[in-house]
């Protein structure tokens, strides 16, 4: 079960990957599908957000993808580490995976590499392992 738990983190990590190697008109596609499908649903983010509605679906991928990855990591490895060392093995992971990611991202046709998205990401990250942590404490609570 352990190493299942991992794989699910590298495959995540190579879809982030594989999702920073698209060019830049793939990625804009992406987002204004996803306007498109929450217009399908009855909300028009255009209509919401306006010119930045492309730029908040963006942004919101980048913050639930580490998001995600927080989850997988914390799955992997709360056996192994107490919780400032889990905390700080999680956030660096993400930190640095998100840092990598946005180097990449500078060698992507029409893609830039953003401080403000490594900030982004490692905040999904932070809340994507505060989530964890307070469910895997109240389940902990609850056995007891």
């Amino acid at each position: 079960m352990k190493k299942f738990k991992w794989v699910l983190v590298v495959l995540w990590m190579v879809g982030i990957f594989a999702f920073s190697s698209q060019k830049a008109i793939v990625s804009n596609r992406k987002s204004e599908f996803v306007i498109y499908v929450f217009q399908v649903l009855g909300l028009n983010l255009n209509n919401v957000f306006g010119n930045l509605a492309n730029f908040i679906v963006r942004k919101v991928s980048h913050f639930l993808e580490y998001f995600i990855l927080a989850i997988l990591l914390f799955n992997a490895v709360k056996e192994n580490l107490k919780f400032k060392k889990l905390a700080v093995f999680l956030i660096t992971v993400v930190f640095l995976y998100s840092c990598s990611d946005e180097i990449h991202q500078l060698f992507v046709p029409g893609r830039t590499g953003r401080i403000r998205d490594v900030i982004i990401d490692t905040m999904g990250g932070i809340i994507g392992f505060l989530v964890c942590y307070c469910i895997h404490k109240k389940k902990a609570n609850k056995e007891l």
